[in-house]
Parts: C-alpha cells; sequence; structure tokens
C-alpha cells in the first residue's frame, strides 16, 4: 500500500436511493467474481446511469477495465489485490485493530448493528467484510448501518489509497463509495495519516488459521 496520503474526495449530492444503489453496486463489485456478476455488468452500467455523474464515472471506469478480462483473470487479480496484501484488506476493523485483540471486540460491535437492523450477519465471512457492509447499508440506511462506515472511515480510505498506488480497477469502486460518503472530518484525517504511515496495529493472538478468510458470495440474510 502506498505511504502517501491520498487527497480526500469533495462529496457529490445524493438522494438516500442514489446511495443505496450505490452502495450495493459497490458491494457485488468487491465480492469475489464470479461468472454471474461478469454477464450482469451490462445491468450494472444501465443502473449506474441514473446516479451523479462522478458517481457513475467511477463505476463505469471500473468495468470498462475489467470487461476485457476473463473470469480466471479476473480471479487472479482479484485474489492478488485483497487476499495477498496486509494493506489491502476488506476487513473495516482490520485497520484500525489488526491482529491484536482489540479486533474480537470490534467484530461484536458490527454484529450487533446487523441485529439492530434487523439482519443477521453473513455465516461464511466476518461482520466486518466489506462487501456485506456496503450491502447493509443499501438494504437498511439509516443510523446504525451509516455508524459502521462512518466509524471505519479511515479504514476505508487507507483501503482506496492503496488500490489507487496499485492501479488497480478497485480504487474506482472505492472512490465511487467515498463520494457518497459526508467530507472526512480533522479526526478521521489524522487517524488516516496515521495508518498509512505505520499500517495497521500487529499482535499476534495465537490462532492456527488466518485471520482474514479466503472471500466467500454470501448474501446477507434476513432474520426469520
Amino acid at each position: 500500500m502506498t505511504r502517501t496520503a491520498l487527497p480526500f474526495l469533495t462529496p457529490v449530492p445524493t438522494t438516500s436511493a442514489q446511495r443505496a444503489v450505490a452502495h450495493m453496486t459497490a458491494a457485488l463489485l468487491l465480492d469475489y467474481p464470479t461468472a454471474d456478476l461478469r454477464d450482469g455488468f451490462t445491468t450494472l452500467r444501465a443502473t449506474a446511469a441514473d446516479l451523479p455523474r462522478r458517481v457513475e464515472k467511477a463505476i463505469c471506469s471500473f468495468l470498462d477495465r475489467v470487461d476485457a478480462w476473463d473470469l480466471a483473470q479476473h480471479e487472479a487479480e482479484y485474489v492478488r489485490t485483497f487476499d495477498l496484501k496486509r494493506r489491502c484488506a476488506l476487513y473495516l476493523t482490520f485497520y484500525a485493530a489488526g491482529d491484536t485483540r482489540r479486533r474480537g471486540m470490534a467484530l461484536v460491535t458490527f454484529i450487533e448493528a446487523y441485529r439492530a437492523c434487523g439482519w443477521q450477519p453473513p455465516a461464511d465471512e466476518l461482520p466486518d467484510y466489506l462487501p456485506a457492509v456496503l450491502e447493509l447499508c443499501a438494504r437498511e440506511p439509516g443510523e446504525v448501518s451509516d455508524l459502521l462506515l462512518g466509524a471505519h472511515r479511515d479504514g476505508l480510505e487507507v483501503l482506496r489509497s492503496a488500490l489507487h498506488d496499485l492501479r488497480s480497477p478497485y480504487a474506482d469502486v472505492l472512490d465511487a463509495v467515498c463520494l457518497t460518503l459526508p467530507q472526512v472530518d480533522a479526526a478521521t484525517a489524522e487517524r488516516f495519516t496515521a495508518l498509512v504511515a505505520a499500517g495497521p496495529p500487529q499482535e499476534m493472538v495465537g490462532l492456527s488459521t488466518p485471520l482474514l478468510p479466503f472471500p466467500t458470495t454470501r448474501p446477507v440474510e434476513a432474520l426469520s
């Protein structure tokens, strides 16, 4: 990941419905690629046309760049980007808590937030997995889901900086998300600068399995 702080984007005015569409689109594009996802690119382009121009442009830029890939290339690029680079994790608590004991409590907070919105967290992913969080924000917009992204905005910006430094097409998807979020405040900017310089905290806690599992595709499930 880059060690240089990327300038923050100026938010664009969006309606609640537009934010929901942008966040759901980003959730799909940031999940592990499948043939069904790629078959839906035309639909995603059409949906993006109803978004503010800068958000639409970011989403379509991603689609333009990856459309030339076949599925195997798309899968390989996804793994290289998100699974093999510590500073490109799709798990929001990782940026603030890293491989430390604090992360367990942070994950509990995410679980409670899902349930407060009337949803169960995904059964086969950690609850802070960004595509799942974005899907929750799209399906249940409001104070609780907004706080999940807001409380981890510094991590989002670190991820966005890393992807831009790699010249990854996925940087466009993070741009689309951040364009729909409030302006970064001073405290978040300070945390972001510190994270860019030092990276996520490290304190291995004796786990026998990797802390960041390979992403799998599973929609957020509603409570019965």
